[in-house]
């Protein structure tokens, strides 16, 4: 599935704040998308693919720190694979998602990354169900 992507800063800074969930390899942060944000517009927002305009969009951010280009260009391309099969099941339309890599998204296994995503995006759209194992130290 193609996913429809942020693009600039100003897209990326307006999920600060909003709902997180912290995995191993990953930071998901999301917010709803405003009826004044995405779709198409005159001044160049980035626009989802074709028939799907109020589909999730997704960021990625790689920081230097991770490491090399090679290394950060695989990392967002492993976070890219996974959210290509688990967005259409459990990512809301009208939202916007940005996934802050963590070193460890390089070496774990990609099933392990499925479920991270897939426990981070339940987590930050129902906030409210925490298990007992996951509020104990």
């Amino acid at each position: 599935m193609a996913v429809a992507t942020l693009k600039k800063r100003s897209e990326f800074l307006r999920l600060r704040g909003g709902a997180r969930f912290a995995t191993p390899s990953f930071v998901v942060e999301t917010r709803p998308r405003g009826p004044d944000t995405g779709g198409p517009t005159a001044n160049g927002a980035t626009q989802p693919p074709p028939g799907a305009a109020n589909a999730p969009r997704f960021g990625f951010t790689v920081t230097k720190k991770l490491g090399g280009a090679v290394v950060r260009n695989r990392i967002r391309r492993r976070l890219k694979a996974v959210v290509g099969l688990v967005a259409p099941d459990l990512a809301r339309a009208d939202h916007d998602y940005v996934l802050v890599a963590r070193l460890a998204a390089l070496d774990r296994a990609f099933a392990d990354l499925k479920k991270d995503l897939e426990r981070a995006l339940q987590r930050v759209h129902h906030p409210a169900a925490v298990t007992k194992r996951e509020r104990s130290p």
